[in-house]
């Protein structure tokens, strides 16, 4: 009984993950990790994309370019030998729509909860994701599709996570 925990979480995560891909409104996950990233941190390069994204480059270049020809993301001009990148209007709009149906649907997830379950379950979510964070690097590919007007640096348990290794590191 040992796992009992960890596996109702897998459970959870699945139920989660099923949710929120058929939110994805045609998108794959990349592809809308991409054009969330750029609803909030409008400028980033391919490089920086592939990585939050977590995919090779040749595949990063592939996923923009596939945006690029649906009119969702558009190319700056070139500083250097990277080209910053930007969402278009009709990219923005995407990005709405993808973060208000998949809030819908773990949302809905929540409605099996009490008031006070829930600000329980907020509480203990909190935890368990400061705990697993490692990085600033793994703040950002962890935050990849979320809401980040709804959850800013300050009260994200993962970015202040982040921030204090941070802080950390650099009094060292």
């Amino acid at each position: 009984m040992q796992y009992l925990e960890a596996n109702k979480l897998g459970a959870l995560g699945a139920m989660i993950r099923d949710r929120t891909e058929a939110s994805l409104t045609g998108l794959s996950p990349s592809a809308a990790a991409v054009l969330s990233m750029l609803h909030f941190k409008p400028g980033l390069t391919t490089t920086e994309l592939a990585v939050v994204v977590g995919v090779s480059q040749p595949n990063a270049v592939r996923l923009i370019d596939g945006l690029e020809r649906q009119a969702l993301i558009e190319r700056g001009k070139p500083e250097g030998r990277v080209t910053p990148l930007t969402l278009t209007q009709a990219g923005h709009a995407q990005v709405e729509e993808l973060h208000a149906l998949r809030l819908a649907a773990l949302d809905d997830l929540l409605s099996a909860l009490q008031r006070d379950e829930r600000q329980r379950f907020a509480s203990m979510l909190d935890t368990i994701l400061a705990g697993a964070t490692t990085s600033r690097a793994f703040a950002r590919t962890t935050c990849r599709l979320c809401e980040h007007d709804l959850c800013g640096p300050e009260v994200c348990p993962i970015a202040c996570r982040a921030t204090e290794i941070e802080k950390k590191e650099n009094q060292e």
